[in-house]
């Protein structure tokens, strides 16, 4: 069985950089077939693979614009980020961002607040107007509803006159999809674009993932809220549970994210392990779902284009 997972690569000041190419080792001999997803991914951004990958997957993926990754350029971090790197990194890979916050600077520890209160509120079906007096606190998260209905087409020339409408023209399902990712957007946290990225591609791989085990619509979207809600305790540095506390939340979700139980719990331990390049965990999760290799390694070049999508989206910037 043959599978692939693309890891994130930061640049040596921690912003999201590039994608990195690990496999299960079985892909030597074979022909493009099996990297012919991520054709599409260099010309958005930075996209390398180790020099053990076969040539025969090698070259195609050169001829689609991916890079070997240099020796020596890149440095592993497990913990936080701390003093200056050697001159000679370049990348950063590992699971820095994992690591315990330093506490924000003020504004981003406001933004970030009412993005939770807002997340809050949402969930619980709350007044619009009520809503859109939560978004008047915050000129940051107000620029960055606009800028995204604007960008999504939704306007159709006209001028959108309050936050009402813009949620009215967004729907309750994206704004709620909108907020979590604004929770990991927060300024003054040096982790936030990393976190960002990497908690996107969980959300969109779960919800994939939960679609192709033949889940219905709104458990997909069950799906892609436990991908999303999977990182608040890291991004909080607190307990996941105390975090989800004042969140009304499906009970399902909840017993995925904090005992890894249900459908749910088992697409998440199937993420986290392809994270951690746990191939086999991962192969055994995909046997018993019923689903191939092949089918696992499109949503994970899906996932990781529409994080380089939504991320770019949400902070006005650019990868690699």
């Amino acid at each position: 069985m043959t599978m692939f997972f693309l890891q994130l690569l930061a640049d040596r000041h921690g912003k999201p950089a590039g994608l990195l190419l690990v496999t299960d080792g079985h892909l030597a001999g074979q022909q493009h077939g099996p990297v012919q997803p991520l054709f599409g991914l260099a010309a958005k951004t930075a996209c390398f693979y180790r020099t053990e990958l076969a040539e025969s997957l090698a070259a195609p993926l050169r001829q689609a614009g991916w890079h070997e990754l240099p020796s020596g350029r890149t440095a592993r971090v497990d913990t936080a980020l701390a003093g200056t790197l050697p001159g000679h990194v370049q990348w950063i890979e590992g699971d820095w961002a994992l690591a315990p916050p330093k506490r924000p600077a003020g504004n981003g520890a406001a933004s970030r607040a009412l993005a939770l209160r807002l997340v809050q509120r949402v969930n619980a079906d709350a007044d619009t107007c009520e809503i859109e007096e939560l978004l008047r606190h915050d000129a940051t998260l107000s620029y960055h509803l606009l800028r995204l209905v604007n960008s999504l087409g939704l306007v159709n020339g006209r001028k959108v006159l309050s936050f009402s409408q813009a949620i009215l023209l967004l729907g309750r399902q994206q704004l709620r999809r909108w907020l979590n990712l604004m929770l990991f957007a927060a300024r003054g946290d040096e982790r936030s674009a990393v976190l960002l990225a990497r908690v996107s591609v969980r959300a969109r791989l779960m919800e994939l993932l939960a679609r192709a085990t033949g889940l219905d619509r709104p458990h997909q979207e069950l799906a892609f809220m436990a991908g999303m809600f999977s990182l608040l305790g890291v991004l909080f540095g607190a307990p996941l549970a105390d975090v989800l506390a004042p969140l009304a939340i499906d009970d399902g979700v909840q017993r995925a994210l904090l005992h890894r139980h249900g459908e749910l719990g088992a697409l998440l331990a199937l993420v986290e392990a392809a994270e951690r390049a746990e191939f086999a965990t991962v192969c055994a999760a995909l046997d018993r779902a019923r689903l191939s290799a092949t089918e696992f390694n499109d949503m994970v070049a899906d996932a990781s284009d529409w994080m380089l999508a939504v991320t770019c989206g949400v902070t006005g910037g650019s990868h690699g």
